[in-house]
């Protein structure tokens, strides 16, 4: 098992109609052998919406991690100091997230978790999924291409005729990317094909 006795935090923030894709990836990594502390952000731990009831995401994270998730930044500020997680992922990232990401705002526990694991010198994976990525917030996601320690779940143009500035990452490719960043690497290639993802709801 390729991630056997690390650490791997998963954080997910509220692109709701991603979050069923990445729910799978997460079992991988625990069948890869990582101990996973979930997140969540303010938006995915209170709100219903169509692609899914709060509690039930919730319910089924601590089934596939056996522990509660972290909801709150009180919950998560204790992983910085105590240099608990050797990686993390935020998956789905929202273009909200991406941005405040890029602009060093910490104002949720999602964004309090990524803070402390780029302070202790540790890999942050992004899985993208934001209408925007190609448009507003283009020059959030060249500045995070761009910091050392940030790497990102491959990705790709899910609606380009529909939503030409929309972006999503390949979750499928969560684990290995996940193995890369502990090691060092980004792995490649950085784009894929995504419009198989067409029929999104344009929630991102």
């Amino acid at each position: 098992m390729r991630l056997a006795g690390k650490k791997v935090g998963v954080a997910l923030t509220g692109s709701f109609c991603t979050i069923p894709e990445v729910l799978p990836e997460i079992e991988k990594l625990v069948a890869d052998g990582a101990d996973v502390y979930p997140i969540l952000s303010e938006k995915v731990a209170t709100q219903n919406t169509r692609f899914g009831r709060a509690a039930d995401i919730a319910r089924r994270l601590e089934q596939i991690t056996g522990k509660e998730p972290a909801c709150t930044i009180q919950e998560v500020e204790p992983l910085g100091p105590g240099k608990v997680l050797d990686a993390l992922v935020i998956a789905p990232c929202t273009g909200n997230t991406l941005a405040k990401l890029a602009l060093g705002i910490t104002d949720g526990p999602v964004l309090m978790a990524a803070k402390s694991t780029l302070r202790n010198g540790r890999p942050l994976i992004l899985g993208i999924s934001t209408n925007d990525a190609l448009g507003a917030n283009a020059k959030n996601l060249g500045i995070l291409l761009n910091t050392r320690n940030v790497y990102m779940i491959p990705f790709g143009q899910d609606a380009p005729e529909s939503k030409p500035n929309s972006l999503v990452s390949d979750m499928g490719l969560m684990v290995d990317t996940v193995v890369g960043a502990l090691e060092g690497r980004q792995i490649q290639p950085l784009l894929v094909d995504r419009k198989r993802h067409a029929g999104y709801a344009n929630l991102r």
